[in-house]
């Protein structure tokens, strides 16, 4: 199970900070931390762990639901305050 926290850990870096330490930023990862490379301040790339993309796949199932006809009325009750 995926805790909030964990996903929530995100270490943001310049690609100029990222090359010259990639190695040890790797191990990081490998650590279970999540980093975010920029470029000029742009996200461009999360490296994550491996298989965690997976995990968070398995939590989401079942919580989303697709509509063929997302422009038509659906028979759900909903609290639109909330």
């Amino acid at each position: 199970m995926v805790h909030k926290e964990s996903l929530m850990k995100k270490t943001t870096i310049p690609k100029s900070a990222f090359k010259p330490k990639a190695f040890a930023y790797l191990r990081r990862v490998e650590q279970g931390e999540t980093i975010c490379i920029t470029d000029h301040g742009r996200p461009v790339v999360d490296m994550i762990p491996h298989g965690k993309d997976d995990e968070l796949l398995r939590e989401m199932r079942g919580v989303i639901t697709s509509y063929e006809g997302p422009d038509q009325p659906i028979d759900v009750a909903w609290d639109s305050a909330t």
